[in-house]
């Protein structure tokens, strides 16, 4: 059966049977099989087997938005490592709800409470940050993927953040300052616990590690890289019309900070890559273009041309103003903001705010998860491992669909893509 029959068969069934899905507790499968010759090369699986657990930490004296006190701040974090599949342990399955609290179940490769794979020198580390509103497991197909190639991953359920926080009832009055403060300091410190207390803890290498944001978890991915915050009264009077003084004032002083709190732009040193999938903020100007200058940490940006989210040409200006020598900027042509997140499951398909969540029109979603699996492994190949065979994979330039061909993609289906690399200013013309 053709791919195109196969969409067509999938579609038609799903119409049918969504009413039934609705109401009755199964795991969806979201992925048809690949077929590898017209994928990306370094989105094949890897040769680890993976395991994964679910973690409930506290990340101890933090600002509660509700009451504007300080207090424990519980965070879920799902980790995803290279494992010792016995073969007796179950395939994992993603509980979560969309952002209208309805729930659903995804089936996953990796093998659930599985024993970690031990291995000379430790795995490196990848966090994985979602955007408002999201949840930890938003990118799964990303993590396992990254784990069968010798990464320990972790996803984090940003608290005040995600569609159960806020399809509970949570105010975005609360939620929205919320991320605005804790994004990066909630990346930072699932960095420091896994490295220091977790069950993995053991088990990681403990001088390099990546990061990977989309939108929301991209500006605060830019704070933990150097990318120092500037709130000023004219974003935040945009962002909230009814500020008084006295209120921007405030937030002024909690907001404009370094590096996940600090006031330093220096980084932690263990983050070896970054990167950035449609980070909002820069289309407020939130990120200071002097600190941006100051950023040493190999950073890919990746954007639709279309995004009118996190707006295209601030991404562009984010990339611009980036001061690393391993600054990249992919971008996806036709694409606005949900270019990273899984397929939507069924149940999303029954109300447009759900779908909208997900949904491209231009772009399959399978295949866009594909491209973020290559270019993903390739960063933290790269500048994580250091695996120079792997940066050819970024050494790319101008138009997909042009000769000569992208390393990595076969040579009929790398359409729709333009690449800018090191200090270019401006977007290479598609031919």
């Amino acid at each position: 059966m053709s791919f195109i029959r196969f969409n067509a068969l999938a579609a038609s069934l799903l119409l049918i049977c969504t009413p039934f899905l609705a109401t009755h507790s199964y795991s969806e499968q979201l992925y048809p099989p690949f077929v590898a010759k017209l994928q990306p090369q370094l989105a094949q699986v890897g040769t680890h087997k993976v395991g994964v657990r679910t973690l409930k930490v506290v990340h101890g004296n933090q600002l509660d938005f509700r009451t504007f006190e300080y207090h424990d701040r519980p965070l879920t974090l799902e980790v995803w490592y290279p494992a010792r599949a016995s073969g007796n342990e179950r395939t994992a399955s993603y509980g979560n709800v969309t952002r209208k609290g309805k729930r659903f179940s995804l089936t996953g490769t990796a093998f659930r409470d599985a024993q970690p794979l031990q291995t000379e020198g430790g795995f490196p580390l990848v966090v994985i940050s979602h955007g408002y509103t999201g949840y930890r497991t938003l990118m799964f197909y990303l993590a396992e993927h990254l784990a069968s190639h010798g990464y320990v991953v972790a996803g984090i359920d940003h608290t005040d953040s995600t569609n159960a926080d806020i399809s509970n009832g949570l105010d975005d009055s609360v939620g929205f300052p919320s991320t605005l403060y804790h994004r990066s300091r909630d990346q930072q410190f699932a960095l420091d616990y896994l490295y220091n207390t977790s069950f993995v803890h053991s088990n990681l290498d403990t001088d390099n590690a990546g990061l990977i944001g989309f939108s929301m978890g991209g500006y605060g991915l830019i704070n933990t890289v150097g990318g120092c915050y500037q709130f000023t009264r004219e974003s935040i009077l945009q962002l909230n019309p009814d500020s008084t003084a006295e209120q921007i004032s405030h937030f002024q002083t909690l907001l404009n900070t370094c590096t996940a709190g600090k006031a330093s732009s220096q980084p932690d040193p263990r983050w070896k890559a970054a990167i950035a999938l449609a980070p909002w903020g820069q289309q407020l100007n939130l990120h200071d273009r002097a600190s941006l200058a100051t950023i040493k940490t190999p950073l890919l940006y990746v954007s639709g041309d279309l995004d009118d989210v996190s707006h295209y040409p601030s991404i562009e200006r984010l990339y611009q103003d980036t001061g690393s020598r391993h600054k990249y900027l992919l971008t996806l042509l036709n694409a606005r903001h949900n270019i990273a997140p899984h397929p939507a499951p069924a149940v999303a398909y029954e109300d447009a705010y759900d779908l909208e969540h997900y949904f491209e029109p231009a772009w399959s979603l399978p295949q866009l998860n594909q491209i973020n699996r290559h270019f993903a492994l390739a960063m933290m190949d790269c500048h994580v491992k250091n695996l120079k065979d792997r940066c050819k994979m970024l050494e790319l330039s101008g138009n997909s669909g042009t000769k000569p061909h992208w390393p990595g993609f076969p040579a009929r289906f790398s359409t729709g893509m333009t690449w800018l690399n090191g200090h270019s200013s401006s977007q290479a013309s598609a031919d």
